[in-house]
């Protein structure tokens, strides 16, 4: 398995051919409004522009899967690409009908902790919390992902989560071969974190089996949290090692087991 990371939460998985995009968020830079005016620096998003490998990447794209629909993980230019090009998509059945009337190609649409048939392998939608105490109300539905894809490593897309029971399942029961984390500590002008804290990061990655994958972060104004602040938390932890960091346009590999 090769993951390409792009921008954000924006990533392509190649598996036995195919390339899975996870989340297609595509606006140019500073194309739109900020997601904080007070709590942080009223930057317009996203703050980097598209990797230049972005355009080759995104021509092999056969399938795609979307976590929620956030203009942070699906936008303009996201439903754009998907419906010139027909790509199937995996969904939440709480987005199928929203997705379908912007004219997205749904290939399914799962409920939580239901299983399918994906690509020779399995896919099972798994729920996440998108936010502590009341901000989670707002945030609204999203939908991680565990798949077993055939012949290649398992892997969990937890998306945008706080560490729950959910998570801590799906870690120890199905024991993926990579974990993907959300790091970017985003935080609106009112409420708490959207995204896991550092005690959560560190309880995500302390028990995640295998390689934890960190991204959604340096692309939007209300995520605070950098790489190297995460380097730094995971170094004073002694788990730096288990954690990759991708820089926007990266490529890593895993292997099944490893």
């Amino acid at each position: 398995m090769k993951i390409h990371h792009l921008r954000n939460a924006t990533f392509i998985i190649e598996s036995n051919e195919r390339f899975i995009l996870v989340d297609p968020f595509f606006g140019k830079k500073a194309s739109a409004a900020p997601l904080s005016f007070f709590r942080f620096k009223a930057r317009r998003n996203p703050l980097v522009a598209l990797p230049e490998n972005a355009a080759v990447l995104l021509d092999k794209v056969t399938h795609c899967l979307i976590t929620h629909l956030h203009p942070d993980h699906l936008d303009a230019e996201g439903i754009q690409f998907l419906k010139e090009r027909q790509i199937p998509v995996v969904c939440s059945a709480v987005d199928e009908k929203k997705l379908q009337k912007k004219g997205v190609n749904i290939d399914r649409a799962l409920r939580y902790n239901e299983q399918a048939d994906y690509l020779g392998g399995e896919i099972r939608g798994i729920k996440a919390i998108h936010g502590y105490g009341f901000v989670k109300a707002i945030a609204g539905s999203v939908m991680g992902f565990h798949l077993e894809l055939s012949g290649d490593c398992s892997i969990y897309i937890s998306s945008d989560t706080v560490y729950t029971s959910d998570v801590d399942r799906i870690l120890r029961e199905y024991k993926p071969d990579v974990t993907v984390l959300a790091a970017g500590m985003a935080q609106l002008d009112i409420g708490n974190l959207l995204l896991m804290n550092e005690e959560d990061i560190i309880r995500f990655v302390t028990h995640s089996p295998g390689k934890v994958y960190a991204n959604h972060m340096e692309a939007l104004n209300h995520c605070p949290h950098t790489r190297d602040q995460l380097r730094v938390l995971l170094t004073s932890k002694g788990l730096l090692d288990k954690v990759v960091i991708p820089a926007d346009g990266e490529m890593d590999e895993y292997l099944p087991g490893t």
